[in-house]
């Protein structure tokens, strides 16, 4: 089945931090959303409202501060700010890419850090079930809904 939510994703402070936005995932295990979400989602239909409390490993795991480097500036392109965002390999496997953020930059060195920017945060999620449909052929070839495929949700029911 294809899932469409409605989210409204809060900190632990109250803080929005989306709010409406529309999700649609493949529901039955294929990673399209949080494990908790999809379990308590399970057998829900249109209209039904989830109200839950993610901790840390349940949302963007915990903040490690392995994934904090201190790298050389000379490795960065000229232009630079904080905020941007990078691929890199922490170690030597390709496989374990990651999208680096950079926090802090200095004449001499720039520090960039590969957490989630929600690692470690509890998070309270609202969401409202706005549809339910059944997974075409392609969706479930791909393990992901339409939208995440670059067809439309009218499109897949067709």
């Amino acid at each position: 089945m294809v899932v469409t939510l409605s989210c409204d994703v809060r900190d632990s402070d109250g803080e929005s931090l989306e709010e409406g936005t529309l999700v649609s995932y493949l529901h039955g295990g294929y990673g399209g959303i949080f494990p908790k979400v999809e379990s308590a989602l399970q057998g829900q239909e249109v209209g039904h409202v989830l109200d839950l409390s993610l901790d840390p490993a349940d949302a963007f795991g915990d903040y490690d501060a392995e994934l904090l480097r201190v790298e050389p500036r000379k490795k960065f392109p000229e232009t630079l700010e904080v905020g941007m965002r990078f691929e890199g390999v922490p170690g030597e496997e390709d496989e374990e890419a990651l999208i680096y953020t950079v926090t802090d930059v200095t004449p001499e060195a720039v520090v960039v850090d590969g957490n989630h920017p929600l690692a470690g945060e509890r998070l309270i999620f609202h969401a409202t079930v706005k549809e339910v449909r059944k997974a075409t052929e392609e969706e479930l070839e791909e393990g992901q809904a339409a939208e995440d495929l670059g067809i439309t949700a009218a499109e897949a029911r067709n």
